[in-house]
């Protein structure tokens, strides 16, 4: 089993990016089985609209993962009730709209598919250790990939090596800054602390650089604008025996449009 994971797309450029660029990954890394990104961003830089979801779904997405960036919309709420292929973070409380985990299938193949949101730097939600022991308990029997969507690198590694053997792959997201520490752990799973960003790399995290900049100089609030400049796809391709739900290989990528 090939999977592409995609790292979080930003606004506009984002999808542009993805859909200038998704076609050479295929071409040049796949085919792949399923192709899954994370899309908290992809609304004009904040949340996600139907719309949207849509037009990602149409360029080839088979399903979505999401992070606290994901509530900034108030037109993503009812699309996690709806729709099974977008799920948000697992630890948030029961009562938030829609789900943290589901299963894709594709011409008889299955993936699990866990969100979950760390707390380090961050909301202080459920615990995201306690939360997937409680939701791997739902997968049995086909490969399992979990986006972790934290700031810390400590907290995404950690969770990672408290997985290693009972997913495929635990991939981080949120910063928007691809790493390069990207391997198999000792138990069979494939880590990256952060698989990076898709849209404008040319200002910062994916946001115009003039309104950032002016808010450091001068710590005054100001409205931030996505980056049009430099666009790329970061992600990374996944190889997987699906027998065993061990990871075979992991390769980072980052294309420029």
């Amino acid at each position: 089993m090939k999977v592409l994971f995609i790292g979080d797309i930003v606004g506009n450029p984002g999808r542009r990016a993805l859909a200038g660029l998704l076609p050479r990954a295929k071409t040049e890394w796949g085919p792949f089985d399923f192709v899954v990104a994370n899309v908290e961003n992809a609304a004009g830089g904040f949340g996600l609209t139907e719309k949207v979801m849509e037009e990602l779904f149409r360029q080839g997405l088979d399903a979505m993962t999401s992070g606290n960036h994901i509530w900034d919309n108030r037109e993503a709420l009812p699309l996690l009730g709806a729709e099974s292929r977008l799920v948000r973070p697992a630890n948030y409380p029961p009562a938030a709209p829609g789900t943290g985990s589901t299963v894709i299938e594709k011409k008889g193949l299955k993936l699990g598919l866990l969100n979950l949101q760390g707390r380090v730097f961050m909301q202080p939600i459920d615990c995201p250790f306690r939360r997937a022991d409680e939701e791997l308990l739902l997968f049995k029997e086909f490969p399992v990939l979990v986006d972790i969507h934290a700031e810390a690198t400590s907290e995404k590694r950690a969770l990672a090596l408290y997985l290693d053997g009972r997913v495929s792959a635990v991939l981080g997201t949120h910063t928007h800054v691809q790493t390069a520490d990207e391997g198999i752990l000792e138990g069979g799973t494939a880590y990256i602390s952060d698989v990076g960003m898709t849209g404008g790399h040319g200002g910062v995290i994916g946001m115009d650089k003039e309104a950032i900049v002016y808010r450091f100089l001068t710590g005054m609030p100001t409205r931030f604008e996505v980056c049009k400049s430099d666009l790329r796809m970061d992600a990374v391709a996944i190889e997987i025996d699906e027998a065993s739900g061990r990871s075979l290989s992991i390769t980072r990528l980052s294309l420029e449009l």
